[in-house]
């Protein structure tokens, strides 16, 4: 089969029957790109697009409390299956309500299939047509992982939107075995969707594998576009490939996903990134890189990273952006944050990710804002600019 650059169905897919607690409505579509402005609507609110997520992955913005995540301007947040089906695992979270009352976030929440986690296991793992099984880094027992039990676990979380299960090949990997995956995540996509128990109230997004191989990942984008699934994401992305390379697998790959549906960019998080990727249409994107920069002293300014440790900061009285709504920009000085970085206090990752998280946001708001009004590639031209030449798809 790997051979082959083709995935033949095993059999008709079968259609998910249109949702109304999950549309995309439109607002505005720019003149000169393929960027979009829209509102995806979920049973636990709207998310306007195009915006960045925050990542939670153990049902905790690390640093953040609920309500500084909505004065942030976050609509959804994300979990992880792998994560959490360690700890605290599933029932507990069924028994508490779900995420969203567990976690006291009432806005909508997507899971992560925990594939991308398991495949990072690469010394503790063996995949296999059924699944993958792999040895629990935290106490080392052996745990399976197929596409029924990442559904079933998300199913029991109960977010609004969960991950087909699917394989992400590492970078840099041989074409057959890219094939491979590729063809593995589309047979898996069945499965999940044979298993998915509650199609009314989570939806469930397919996700385009192909690494850096043009015919292999227009394959696979035309193949699970034929599920009539609520979204689709483009994954095994950020996994090491050049910048050059990771643009043109975008670029390739949304503009064939199904134009009514949301489509979500996996792992993206820098500003060059989101904004190329609304270009070529993709409306949701998350990262960890705001908490964990903040973490490590780190803020994000105007696109720049700024290391708090620096000298320049020590004395400097002005808050990090003076047109920045979030509390910590209302309230504190660089040379505050600077201290606090130097004397290795917690409220340094707390105020420093509480301003990531809301300018990645804001990022995203602007660029809402600008393809509303036909700005986008005028105001945003900086970030739409290539910084070096794009190497392309490798055939």
């Amino acid at each position: 089969m790997c051979s082959s650059t083709t995935i033949i169905p095993s059999s008709t897919p079968d259609t998910i029957a249109g949702n109304a607690a999950f549309s995309l409505q439109f607002q505005a579509h720019c003149s000169t790109t393929q960027a979009r402005a829209a509102t995806f609507y979920t049973p636990h609110g709207a998310v306007e697009t195009p915006r960045f997520m925050p990542v939670g992955t153990l049902a905790t913005i690390k640093g953040l409390t609920p309500a500084q995540l909505a004065q942030a301007g976050a609509q959804m947040v994300l979990a992880n299956t792998y994560h959490l089906h360690l700890q605290p695992g599933e029932d507990l979270v069924a028994a508490a309500g779900g995420l969203h009352q567990f976690m006291a976030w009432p806005q909508p929440i997507l899971t992560d299939s925990g594939g991308f986690q398991v495949f990072s296991l690469s010394d503790l793992r063996q995949i296999d047509e059924t699944g993958v099984t792999f040895r629990s880094p935290r106490d080392g027992r052996l745990i399976a992982f197929s596409p029924e039990r990442s559904i079933a676990i998300q199913n029991a979380l109960g977010a609004d939107v969960i991950m087909a299960f699917d394989e992400c090949p590492p970078y840099p990997a041989t074409r057959a075995a890219v094939a491979a995956a590729t063809e593995r995540t589309y047979r898996w996509l069945e499965r999940c969707i044979a298993a998915h128990q509650h199609p009314r109230e989570q939806a469930l997004f397919g996700i385009v594998q192909g690494g850096v191989y043009a015919e292999l990942r227009v394959t696979a984008a035309q193949a699970i576009a034929q599920f009539d699934l609520p979204g689709y994401a483009i994954g095994g992305v950020s996994v090491g490939e050049p910048p050059a390379l990771m643009r043109a697998i975008v670029a390739k790959t949304a503009p064939l996903l199904p134009a009514s549906k949301p489509r979500y960019l996996m792992g993206v998080g820098t500003y060059r990134e989101i904004a190329q990727a609304i270009a070529a249409g993709v409306d949701l994107f998350d990262c960890v890189l705001p908490t964990r920069l903040g973490r490590h002293g780190t803020a994000l300014v105007d696109g720049e990273r700024w290391n708090l440790k620096n000298a320049r900061f020590r004395a400097d009285l002005q808050p990090l952006a003076a047109d920045c709504p979030c509390y910590t920009c209302q309230h504190f000085s660089r040379a505050y944050l600077s201290h606090l970085v130097r004397a290795r206090e917690l409220l340094a990752h707390v105020l420093l990710s509480l301003h990531n998280v809301t300018e990645l946001i804001r990022f995203t708001q602007r660029i809402r804002a600008a393809i509303v009004g036909d700005r986008f590639t005028s105001e945003f031209a900086a970030w739409l600019t290539e910084t070096a030449s794009d190497s392309g798809l490798e055939a």
